[in-house]
């Protein structure tokens, strides 16, 4: 009976928007909050997480579990996460193999995802002034400063991998900046995916705790200014998703001396155009197959928020 009653809550359906959020999270350069924003939950998750912190312990011990799970939103948080790991354990792989074998198509797809999900976010900004526009061009100016970065590397251990989760899932919560690029730009994107594969337990704790860590506070910052401050923190995020269509045009060249060409790494490529693509590279560009991709994307995005639009807070529409 209560397995019947779950099927028809509303959390299978968001078991469904952690899955969409955990592959696009595997992408370097594709943001899982991105997905979040468009699927009407991003301000459900940052009041839910916000109210994460040491106070449970008192709710708990004052009004019991039932009390505690329902303030925290429990079973929302969990069908979100239960999806995210679903997906990264599930998908990691094929993604992976995807970028390999078809990086253009799948740069193209997430193109045009990313590019028309700035709508939603521009269209809930209750209203214009000098200071949002400030705001914005601040949000593409970020994103186009970590386009800019080049790879490092450090080393795998305990702490770095606790202190790299913390940051990338600072990150992920950001529509626009992918926690997967970060983690490339400090060279630990390898070792994660590899502990991934490998179900290096030890690695994914320390890297799950800080990610935990990292979220339960950078969210309380998030819920906070999406409530006080929303039109110039929502314009903020417009930019940031303008900035990273630099991070993800499909047409890339290999930067001499700097990266390999390969397309896992396609971020930290330079940008090209199609013709000088196949002029420099005698590969074909699949203009046709790029497009096709860009515009199913962009479609999805719109039938996403048309469906799902009554579901986002109202609190997006709230003036200062």
């Amino acid at each position: 009976m209560k397995f019947a009653e779950a099927l028809k809550s509303r959390y299978p359906g968001v078991v469904l928007r952690g899955m969409a959020m955990g592959a696009a999270d595997v992408v370097p350069g594709v943001s899982g909050g991105t997905i979040a924003f468009i699927t009407g939950i991003y301000q459900e998750l940052l009041d839910s997480l916000s109210r994460i912190g040491p106070h449970c312990i008192t709710l708990l011990r004052k009004d019991g579990i039932s009390a505690t799970w329902k303030y925290i939103n429990g079973g929302f948080l969990v069908s979100l996460f239960l999806g995210v790991l679903i997906s990264i354990f599930s998908l990691a792989r094929l993604i992976s193999g995807l970028l390999e074998d078809y990086p253009i198509v799948v740069w193209s797809f997430f193109f045009g995802l990313v590019l028309a999900s700035t709508m939603p976010v521009l269209r809930n900004i209750p209203r214009w002034s000098p200071s949002v526009f400030i705001f914005l061009l601040l949000g593409c100016a970020l994103a186009i400063t970590v386009s800019e970065l080049r790879p490092g590397e450090i080393p795998a251990t305990p702490l770095t991998l606790f202190l790299s989760g913390a940051l990338a899932i600072c990150a992920m919560a950001l529509p626009g900046i992918s926690g997967a690029f970060i983690l490339l730009m400090i060279g630990i994107y390898p070792k994660v995916l590899s502990a991934v594969h490998e179900l290096q337990i030890v690695n994914l704790f320390c890297f799950a705790a800080g990610a935990a860590v990292g979220l339960i506070l950078f969210s309380r910052l998030l819920s906070w200014l999406m409530r006080m401050y929303i039109a110039r923190t929502l314009a903020f995020l417009a930019g940031i998703l303008l900035g990273s269509l630099k991070i993800i045009w499909p047409w890339k060249l290999p930067i001499s001396g700097e990266v390999e060409a390969s397309s896992k790494l396609a971020p930290l490529l330079a940008n090209t155009l199609p013709s000088k693509f196949v002029a420099q590279t005698g590969e074909a560009a699949h203009a046709g197959a790029a497009l096709t991709a860009a515009l199913v994307a962009i479609l999805l995005v719109f039938a996403v928020d048309f469906f799902g639009g009554t579901h986002r807070e109202k609190s997006c529409a709230t003036p200062q």
